[in-house]
């Protein structure tokens, strides 16, 4: 069974930082394409950023520049580096994992506010 859990939402202030970590379990891990979603309200699930099992990525140009995917396959997490944050970066974020033959999965989504 594939279990994936976020932690390191919160609030922060505009232009603050905050790191969201996931951690996936269920030998998934090492074929994976993993990464993160957001879902403000109102709005579709969007991409945020992805990474695959060779370490090529996919992030979205609203975050370019100012978010930063990363994968510690040791340890079966995938973090995502947020900077700069934006009140247009609020958003219910989720982490994915990805593998061909098996499906999507998601974690439950952590919130992250950026609001002075």
């Amino acid at each position: 069974q594939v279990q994936l859990v976020e932690s390191g939402g919160g609030l922060v202030q505009p232009g603050g930082s905050l790191r969201l970590s996931c951690a996936a379990s269920g030998n998934i891990f090492s074929s994976a394409t993993m990464g993160w979603y957001r879902q403000a309200p109102g709005k579709q699930r969007e991409l945020v950023a992805l990474m695959t099992s060779g370490g090529n990525t996919n992030v979205a140009d609203s975050v370019k520049g100012r978010f930063t995917i990363s994968r510690d396959n040791a340890k079966n997490t995938v973090d995502l580096q947020m900077n700069s944050l934006k009140p247009e970066d609020t958003a219910v974020y989720y982490c994915y994992a990805g593998v061909r033959g098996l499906g999507a999965y998601w974690g439950q989504g952590t919130q992250v506010t950026v609001s002075s």
